[in-house]
């Protein structure tokens, strides 16, 4: 099992407030909104840059999602930042008629995702977020793993041509990929070559993942990791090539099992190679309050639960 070097420990919030900066040192059609959340998205270094380019909205999610389509308009990229939460389930309608249907240029950032929210509790912590995004016609769902995988993702998404929701957090996480990646959306990063399992992993799972794949090697067991950091459009190839091998396979998100990475993985290999698939994810419930660690044990999204769901996938391959 591979061995990754941690450069350190940072939110995947703050990769997004780097990324943000850059990029509209980059383009000054870069154009950055928020529903007064600036310090908790990591805005403000924008906010202080460029302040004639940065809009505050105020508690007012739905009038800054059809600002943000109007300022396409006129070729501005705007970024519209606020908690998952209020950046999906509260303006879903917005963003569906203003954004997606009709083919708009508009950034949906969204922090908070997740139950790694924490204390804030269930009314805040939104586990549907990528299942609401990825249904959406033309809507590219990205969710990176750490630091320097959001802010490439960032700078990445500000040179693509359409709407794109970006999905980071708020807890400290290992910064482990490397600081000058190439970001490309829609295909999947190999962490682990191996034979016995595949392990799809995206957001705060990947690095549990990796943890995982050290504990299963230590059983005798060679695990595939592959980064999933773009859950729409999948990278089916990568997927399926990774199944051919090993026969089975584990998805490990921060997310309701119903709509998410592994509800997609699940239907590719239905349609083209059946095989027995684990699920590490959220199973059909609201979160609650609680610390990030907590909750990651409650609902069973932890390293344990990932080598549990891949000696289970494995043993059903016979």
């Amino acid at each position: 099992m591979k061995n990754f070097t941690i450069y350190d420990n940072k939110d995947t919030r703050s990769g997004f407030g780097a990324g943000l900066l850059e990029a509209g040192k980059n383009n000054s059609n870069v154009v950055a909104l928020c529903a007064d959340l600036t310090g908790s998205l990591k805005m403000d270094a924008f906010q202080k840059e460029f302040p004639h380019r940065f809009i505050q909205c105020g508690i007012s999610e739905a009038n800054m999602i059809g600002m943000s389509a109007g300022l396409t308009i006129g070729g501005k990229i705007p970024f519209a930042g606020t908690f998952a939460n209020f950046a999906t389930g509260r303006v879903f309608d917005q963003i569906r008629q203003s954004v997606a249907y009709s083919g708009k240029n508009v950034k949906i950032c969204a922090s908070h995702a997740g139950l790694t929210l924490g204390e804030d509790g269930a009314t805040h912590q939104i586990l549907e977020d990528i299942g609401l995004m990825k249904m959406l016609p033309g809507m590219t769902v990205i969710n990176p793993c750490d630091y320097n995988q959001t802010k490439a993702a960032t700078l990445a998404i500000a040179n693509y041509e359409g709407p794109v929701y970006l999905r980071f957090g708020r807890p400290v996480v290992p910064n482990f990929t490397t600081p000058d990646q190439e970001f490309i959306i829609g295909k999947a990063l190999m962490l682990n070559e191996g034979t016995d399992v595949s392990i799809f992993a995206t957001g705060h799972l990947v690095w549990k993942a990796i943890e995982a794949g050290h504990i299963l090697a230590e059983k005798g067991i060679n695990a595939e990791i592959i980064n999933i950091h773009t859950i729409k459009p999948l990278d089916n190839e990568a997927v399926l090539k990774s199944v051919a091998k090993t026969g089975c396979v584990v998805t490990a998100e921060e997310h309701q099992r119903n709509g998410g990475l592994g509800d997609s993985i699940a239907q590719l290999l239905a349609l083209n190679k059946p095989k027995p698939i684990e699920y590490v994810a959220v199973n059909d419930s609201f979160g609650e309050s609680g610390t990030p660690e907590q909750l990651l044990v409650k609902y069973g999204l932890e390293t344990v639960n990932i080598v549990e769901a891949a000696l289970k996938a494995i043993a059903r391959k016979n």
